[in-house]
């Protein structure tokens, strides 16, 4: 069966390893790895060219979070029901990423969330609002010209951009409620997200081609005070030989009113409907899904289990940085789930890039793109 998954930091190991794993306990079956792109745009495009074309292959998807309604619609991935999955073992919210219209589509993976990562060297004391974080920035490259970002986020035109807004969001008591965007708590978090490029200069202007990979470039070489990623970055500024270890801590992005929010990410398996080797898939997927697997995949590469059964004592002693990491889950968003999900983020990433390259105030960029996202997502609810 072909695999196809995208791979971030230690990911693509994690993978490897669950495969050899999966190969030795079903010496029948083989897995061929496809590396999908790690901007999640790009893979949708990919995986969007083998659905159309009608592929068998690959068999086995991984499916970013806000895909499965759009797969499930056209109908490129098989419903689960003559597996009969059990969805109990799972986080609710991650679960109802792969329920379309009242059938299960996928399996929940790893359930991700978006934080504030920064340097406890630097900022002894985490900020509780978005001007403190400003001003900590700010006060550590006063003191230390060798820092080149006060801030770094993923600001390319692409899923990301959505991902960091949505935290900036949380910092201002906003919402990514597509039936109403245009608030004054959006605008306003918006704004601050502008400002920290053009205003407050804690944000280089190369920020607008940045993605998860140059955040994580930027802070796990020393060159950053705050940055906003997954944890997947919490192995890789912990391991041997990095110039920040031990000097990291990860938390919600503070928010002005106490209530912050934190971009819900994570992946499901899917399989191609094509796929002439579904009973095989099943079996992986399952494999994939078992306690120790998961678990195992969190310590490489810092994926969250999405089975509520991997949360375990000896998990907590093994990832230190989990009770950090929980904190970050408590307050989790969810972007719209919607099969017309992509159109929507289209127009956001547009919206939001024009913003970011000083093309369009926030003001307008959100009055003009929310009446079009509004109509769009009521017609994918129709």
């Amino acid at each position: 069966i072909v695999y196809a998954t995208q791979g971030l930091g230690a990911e693509e190991s994690a993978t490897n390893t669950a495969i050899a794993g999966f190969e030795k306990a079903n010496p029948g079956i083989k897995v061929k790895y496809l590396l999908l792109s790690s901007n999640t745009t790009d893979a949708l495009q990919q995986l969007t060219e083998d659905f159309i074309s009608g592929s068998s292959t690959p068999d086995v998807i991984e499916s970013d979070i806000i895909y499965p309604a759009q797969f499930a619609r056209a109908g490129w991935i098989l419903p689960l029901t003559k597996f009969h999955p059990n969805m109990s073992k799972f986080f609710p919210a991650i679960v109802n990423t792969v329920n379309y219209k009242g059938q299960y589509y996928g399996m929940p993976w790893f359930i991700n969330a978006q934080g504030l990562f920064y340097r406890t060297d630097l900022v002894p004391t985490p900020p509780k609002t978005p001007q403190q974080l400003v001003a900590d920035a700010q006060a550590a490259m006063r003191k230390d010209p060798s820092l080149k970002v006060g801030l770094a986020f993923e600001g390319s035109k692409y899923e990301g951009v959505i991902c960091a807004y949505q935290d900036f969001l949380g910092g201002f008591g906003g919402s990514l409620n597509a039936a109403d965007l245009n608030t004054p708590a959006n605008v306003a978090a918006l704004q601050f997200m502008r400002d920290t490029v053009y205003k407050y200069k804690i944000t280089p202007a190369s920020v607008t081609s940045w993605t998860e990979s140059n955040v994580q470039d930027e802070f796990d070489s020393g060159q950053a005070v705050f940055g906003i990623n997954w944890p997947y970055l919490f192995p890789l500024v912990n391991a041997k030989g990095s110039p920040i270890a031990g000097k990291v801590a990860w938390i919600p992005f503070p928010s002005a009113t106490g209530h912050p929010a934190a971009s819900l990410g994570g992946d499901d398996l899917v399989i191609n409907k094509a796929s002439q080797n579904q009973s095989a898939d099943w079996k992986f997927i399952e494999y994939l899904e078992q306690p120790q697997v998961q678990a195992a995949r969190m310590v490489t590469a810092g994926d969250a289990p999405a089975v509520r059964a991997a949360y375990t004592p000896a998990l907590a002693k093994a990832v230190p940085y989990l009770s950090e990491a929980e904190k970050v889950f408590a307050v989790t968003a969810a972007r719209p789930v919607s099969p017309v999900y992509p159109q929507i983020s289209l127009d956001l990433q547009t919206m939001i890039s024009s913003v970011l390259t000083n093309q369009t105030s926030a003001h307008s960029g959100l009055a003009q793109t929310a009446p079009v996202v509004a109509k769009l997502y009521a017609s994918g609810n129709s």
